[in-house]
């Protein structure tokens, strides 16, 4: 067996480690702090490493250098402590691609393949390797397919000696890779993530909305590569920030729920035209807002932007033991039936993956 058939059935059992404990890997994040660019590196210590075994011990003797065969090289130390009855542990860390953790998601959660919206017209260049040629650039030139058309060639002229098995290719034996250019129509996706950063959304909250976001990113570059995402965050005022503060802000004060969603509409207005791009709102929230009057604001935004704008427009409410989760109560009784308002209720870590589905189970 090669050692590529080894490689590929050693990731088929990470990939089915990884399954069996897929609940934890989400919950527990220990992913998503060993990011390195487009792959993550998984902490597996269910597998063990493989390692050398020796034989029985040989008492006395020397291997080399001074000594004479037989002599004790020495009396054995005094250790402390008791022997111990339990293997260790053996931690290893393996590399999954981002795209074998959205498959490994997508089969976990039986999720649908997206169906893009967007401006066909935007078109990619990209060059397809089609086929072998007599003629071409010598970068391209196939050694293998070369050889083998100089062995067949001296053995049907009879020139071929196993004796001495010299194969030297002329001009006519060059083989070349041929391509073809393939148009192809490309569309793009944005990601804006709001998140209420209030007194009321303590670091647990803050979490579990940054555990979700990974897996919620993860799905999406799945379908669109070179995913953008964009961050706001809002108590009673609106502002962008980059990732690393959307996860570590904390501020007090009331909330005004309405001044992310306007900030939002300012950045999909100026950024991003909506014939061209897949646009994906995420708001994660308590519940609380200022007043029923923001509420309405908000639900008319909703309609009348939002809706029309977007792929879908995602809320996520994160339970808090200081959040009245009115504004989840308000949205299901506006928008009852309406397919591109995704709701979600998030009661705590174990309920990350169950939210997950209700915002990709559609795949839009």
């Amino acid at each position: 067996m090669s050692i590529k058939e080894d490689h590929s059935r050693f990731r088929d059992i990470v990939k089915g480690k990884i399954k069996e404990n897929f609940k934890k890997y989400v919950s527990q994040g220990e992913m998503i702090g060993k990011r390195e660019e487009e792959f993550v590196k998984i902490p597996l210590p269910q597998i063990d490493i493989p390692n050398f075994r020796y034989g029985a011990k040989q008492q006395g003797g020397v291997g080399q250098g001074e000594g004479q065969q037989g002599q004790d090289v020495g009396e054995p130390g005094s250790g402390q402590g008791e022997a111990g009855n339990n293997p260790g542990e053996h931690l290893l860390e393996v590399e999954l691609s981002v795209d074998e953790l959205a498959e490994i998601l997508g089969e976990k959660l039986q999720l649908p393949r997206i169906e893009p919206k967007g401006n066909k017209n935007i078109e990619t260049v990209k060059t397809k390797y089609s086929g072998l040629a007599p003629v071409g650039p010598e970068g391209l030139r196939q050694f293998k397919t070369t050889y083998k058309h100089a062995l067949k060639r001296l053995i049907s002229t009879g020139s071929y000696n196993p004796e001495d098995p010299k194969i030297i290719p002329i001009r006519r034996d060059h083989r070349y890779r041929t391509f073809k250019k393939i148009v192809q129509p490309q569309t793009k996706a944005v990601v804006i993530y709001m998140m209420d950063v209030s007194g009321s959304m303590g670091d647990e909250q803050k979490e579990i909305v940054r555990l979700e976001s990974f897996w919620i990113n993860t799905w999406l570059k799945k379908h669109y590569k070179g995913l953008e995402t964009r961050f706001i965050i809002h108590d009673a005022a609106a502002k962008e920030v980059d990732e690393n503060t959307f996860f570590r802000t904390s501020e007090s004060g009331g909330t005004l729920i309405s001044s992310a969603y306007k900030l939002c509409q300012q950045i999909i207005e100026t950024d991003y035209p909506i014939n061209e791009w897949n646009i994906y709102p995420f708001h994660f929230s308590d519940g609380d807002n200022w007043s029923g009057e923001d509420t309405r604001l908000c639900i008319k935004m909703l309609k009348d932007f939002f809706i029309p704008n977007t792929n879908m427009f995602c809320y996520g409410q994160v339970e808090s033991k200081y959040g009245s989760g009115q504004f989840l109560k308000d949205l299901q009784k506006e928008f009852p039936n309406q397919e591109q308002i995704v709701l979600s209720q998030i009661e705590n870590r174990d309920r990350i993956l169950d939210s997950i589905k209700d915002f990709l189970g559609k795949g839009k």
